[in-house]
């Protein structure tokens, strides 16, 4: 099987021989979550290879998020195919007061091309909720920003058309500007990539802006998706084959690519399950109720003091359903919603322990 890493091996060939494609988007979207802080100004243009080379000549300003990041971007920066790219319009804004989280960065391409690249969150447990919070408010603070990120990018390059993407939260946010940005800048765009990002509420589905839109966004999700499942989505979606199981397929370096294309595959009953019967139960509750149960599923979670899904210990499920009866002001339908929920967490965990 095949991923990332071994598209790189196979397609080192530059963007102006062999036109951008699906999984040079998710490349590009990985790259957001580098730790630039160090390397990339805001109105600075410098090629993936010397922000490789500043950040190693400095040591790491920024917090690495995930261990195959550590590969990636020496591969990226040493490739025919991205190492001479431009990066610009670097930020990273984190406002606890605000819980804003915002991180971007936008990418040249040298067919007179940009990809704005929006950050998601990372594979903790505190990051899981980051995604699951965006279910219960029309608008959060980072939606905001990506608007004014992209309108900003889209004023410094005028003559430039538009690639936006994002994996996770990011992908959300990349839809997100997309659709309320100007429409001056939405004629530019020419295509939007949600990399297994959550949907969003009734309201911004159901807006004039969104289905003006929507025909130039699409999403590419994991066949056991659970973040990319959540909420409304009316865009084209492509089902991914990974090799994680469970939530853990959010993680972009499992999916499977064949040549340039990602290898396909069909939904599993656990993914149906997320989008039948707990979308379908957020759609119908206050968003209060929504806060609430995410806080008591992340309130367990926490319980268990490991930093990711993946370090969750095989019996804490029980521990789970035994924790969930001291929570008195959750309805019935709640407790039953959270109990399977957390076997499906369970389920994911168990398969994925070392």
């Amino acid at each position: 099987m095949a991923n990332i890493f071994d598209y790189l091996d196979w397609r080192d060939i530059s963007l102006e021989k062999v036109e951008f494609n699906e999984i040079d988007n998710l490349i590009l979207a990985r790259l957001s979550y580098f730790p630039l802080d160090g390397s990339v100004k805001e109105n600075d243009e410098i090629t993936v290879k010397e922000a490789y080379l500043k950040m190693k000549e400095q040591g790491t300003t920024g917090r690495i998020l995930q261990a195959e990041d550590i590969d990636l971007f020496p591969k990226l920066a040493n490739s025919e195919r991205f190492g001479n790219l431009k990066l610009t319009g670097f930020v990273n804004k984190i406002d606890p007061e605000a819980e804003k989280q915002f991180s971007a960065v936008t990418i040249l391409l040298p067919d007179n091309t940009i990809y704005v690249a929006y950050r998601g969150t990372d594979n903790t447990i505190v990051g899981w909720k980051e995604d699951f919070n965006m279910s219960f408010s029309d608008l959060v603070a980072s939606q905001t920003e990506s608007v004014k990120y992209i309108e900003k990018i889209a004023n410094k390059y005028p003559e430039k058309k538009i690639l936006v993407g994002g994996h996770s939260k990011g992908g959300n946010l990349a839809i997100y500007a997309s659709v309320f940005c100007k429409p001056e800048i939405q004629d530019r765009i020419i295509e939007v990539y949600n990399n297994d990002g959550p949907g969003f509420s009734e309201k911004v589905v159901q807006s004039p802006e969104y289905a003006k839109m929507i025909k130039k966004v699409h999403t590419y999700i994991p066949q056991t998706s659970i973040i990319g499942r959540l909420l409304n989505h009316k865009e084209e979606t492509t089902i991914i084959k990974s090799t994680q199981m469970g939530i853990m397929q959010h993680d972009l370096y499992s999916w499977q690519v064949l040549g340039a294309k990602f290898v396909e595959d069909e939904l599993t009953n656990s993914s149906e399950f997320i989008d039948q019967k707990i979308t379908n139960w957020l759609r119908e509750v206050s968003p209060e109720q929504r806060g609430e149960f995410f806080d008591v599923l992340f309130e367990i979670l926490n319980a268990t003091n490991a930093k990711t899904l993946s370090e969750i210990k095989g019996n804490w499920f029980a521990s789970a359903k035994a924790m969930l009866t001291t929570y008195k002001n959750l309805t019935p339908e709640s407790k039953k919603i959270l109990i399977q929920t957390f076997r499906i967490l369970g389920t994911s965990s168990s398969e994925n322990k070392d």
